[in-house]
């Protein structure tokens, strides 16, 4: 006997999203977290033409149209960009009438899902979107970050709408010292998130360190913190967990939707969501769903690309995104997006090799070979 069609393991912004199409899918859903009801807090962020058509504009506190970029020298980029009401996004991925019950997972097998209080739920598929835990084995990002107002972050943004990037050191840090940069994006309300970021990293910088740097970047633009902003501290890694239960499918950030090179996961698994519903619907299998060959070779692509990253020099990060951020708009929204998108992925990739200079070859064919 079977308790649900479909059981969904986390009930993140992945695992409600998954839970969400699939009961519009007619699937009868029983999903189960520790804690349900709780509030999402963090900071999402998607571009704008990654969103799925059936979310409702509502869900975006924010909008740039076009995000800044510093690297070595200043880039406009030609995509909007917007930042989620996570509290909005929440709400809008309404389960009813999917069931759905409080606990801890103890162990995932393909048709079933132990619990830590011994009890077993069974269904004919399972979707394990726990999210990915922090590891040092693994590249993680990090990031320090606090919200102002407008008018304290404005010389921080120095007229622009939002730094997507800012890799300038006016956060007292040496040469040698592992980069890291200004993230700057408005939250809708009149508020501004200022983060301190280590993109990746292995180890990646300590949460202090980047709090140091970013205190010191605002000082050096001529903002003091009072102390009493907000916080927000980030630590996750950018690669999932190694192996699975066999024919367990993984879904989100735990399945392989998380961008390594970015951090990014929340707009894939959004758009995502409807073709692992639409294959349950029919009786056929979510990862295959997921996992076309052409996402399985811009996967591997996208790996090798965080070997790049992790293998340049601190003083090569930014001449690295200085080489990315003059690819064609196209190009950028290939790599950065394109999960399916193989030609693209390569294209984006050969450009960024040929454009590059001698030493950034150099250290792209040594992260790869």
């Amino acid at each position: 006997m079977i308790d649900a069609e479909v059981l969904v393991v986390g009930l993140g912004p992945a695992g409600r999203a998954v839970a969400h199409r699939a009961v519009a899918a007619g699937l009868d859903v029983l999903a189960v977290d520790p804690q349900p009801d709780r509030p999402w807090t963090a900071t999402y962020a998607a571009w704008l033409d990654e969103l799925p058509s059936w979310l409702p504009p509502s869900v975006l506190a924010a909008q740039v149209d076009e995000p800044a970029a510093w690297t070595v020298r200043p880039h406009r980029i030609e995509r909007p960009y917007g930042v989620f009401d996570a509290s909005a996004l929440q709400r809008s991925l309404a389960l009813e009438p999917a069931r759905v019950r409080a606990g801890r997972v103890d162990a995932v097998a393909p048709d079933r899902v132990t619990l830590a209080d011994g009890s077993v739920l069974r269904a004919r598929s399972v979707i394990d979107a726990r999210g990915v835990p922090a590891d040092r084995s693994r590249a993680q990002q990090t990031a320090f970050g606090v919200t102002v107002d407008t008018a304290t972050a404005a010389p921080v943004l120095e007229g622009r709408a939002a730094w997507f990037m800012d890799w300038r050191r006016d956060n007292r840090t040496r040469s040698g010292d592992a980069p890291s940069f200004l993230y700057a994006v408005p939250l809708g309300g009149g508020r501004v998130l200022l983060e301190e970021t280590c993109l990746v990293g292995r180890p990646a910088i300590p949460l202090a360190e980047l709090r140091r740097r970013l205190e010191a970047r605002l000082a050096a633009r001529g903002v003091t913190l009072s102390g009493t902003e907000p916080v927000e501290r980030v630590r996750f890694a950018v690669q999932p967990p190694p192996g699975s239960a066999r024919g367990v499918a993984r879904f989100g950030a735990r399945g392989g939707l998380m961008h390594p090179g970015t951090g990014y996961a929340v707009a894939a698994s959004l758009a995502a969501a409807d073709p692992v519903a639409h294959a349950l619907a029919g009786g056929r299998s979510a990862t295959a769903a997921l996992w076309s060959p052409s996402a399985r070779a811009v996967a591997q692509l996208r790996a090798s690309g965080l070997r790049v990253l992790l293998g340049l020099r601190p003083e090569q990060t930014p001449a690295f995104f200085a080489g990315f951020f003059t690819l064609p708009p196209e190009r950028q929204r290939s790599y950065l997006s394109g999960r399916t998108d193989l030609g693209g992925t390569v294209a984006a990739m050969t450009r960024m090799f040929a454009t590059g200079s001698p030493a950034l070859r150099g250290a792209m064919l040594r992260a790869l070979w």
